[in-house]
């Protein structure tokens, strides 16, 4: 019976501390964008790749073609 007054209080604080982190991460904006995450996957990484070399060297040759 001793062993109720330590374990009721102690879920109790377990409750709010769970309730807390819920709070803050709907507060931070975790469950913001549900569908983005279940898209990314499909999304093609070799494109997004090519897509960032091009980029790249497009950026590289806008600071050469600057520079002259």
């Amino acid at each position: 019976m001793d062993v109720l007054f330590l374990l009721i209080p102690l879920s109790v604080v377990l409750a709010f501390a769970v309730l807390g982190v819920l709070a803050w991460a709907v507060w931070a904006g975790q469950f913001e964008d549900m569908e983005g995450e279940g898209q990314r996957i499909f999304d093609d990484a070799d494109s997004k790749a090519a897509k960032a070399a091009k980029a790249a060297k497009a950026d590289v040759a806008r600071r050469c073609d600057g520079g002259a």
